[in-house]
């Protein structure tokens, strides 16, 4: 359920009503340019498919040849490094059995590393914008 207080969305549980978004970037091993040619494609419908189970909503998402930026909200109970570690390892696990070649590449698919920054500095409308430039750039 979203409750709307001007452009923020609070979201609730039984127990919570919360608003947490965050800006994450994630690369593949070796920042190998690897997310090409249906790849990438395949990588947002797997993220987009796990929103529920995980506990997070895709607000937006550009995936770049060689890294991946995301603008999610976070059950805080469930927390941002977890969700991210679930989806890198699913994606990874996916990717990897449906694109052969990416086991010939890379050890694995993710560094272990990611960047997570929470929005709340800036608006959600910079972050956003920021994120669809990166096409662009």
């Amino acid at each position: 359920m979203n409750l709307p207080e001007g452009n923020k969305k609070y979201k609730k549980t039984k127990s919570l009503v919360y608003s947490c978004q965050y800006h994450c970037i994630f690369c593949p091993k070796y920042r190998r340019k690897v997310l090409v040619e249906g790849i990438e494609v395949r990588l947002k419908e797997l993220i987009l498919e796990k929103q529920n189970e995980y506990g997070y909503e895709i607000l937006e998402m550009e995936i770049m040849s060689d890294h991946v930026h995301l603008l999610i909200d976070v059950n805080p109970q469930i927390g941002i490094h977890s969700v991210i570690s679930q989806i890198k390892g699913y994606t990874s696990k996916t990717l990897r059995s449906e694109f052969p070649a990416l086991k010939k590449r890379l050890p694995c698919l993710w560094t272990r590393g990611k960047f997570v920054s929470s929005v709340g500095s800036v608006s959600l409308e910079v972050v956003k914008k920021y994120i669809e430039e990166q096409k662009n750039k």
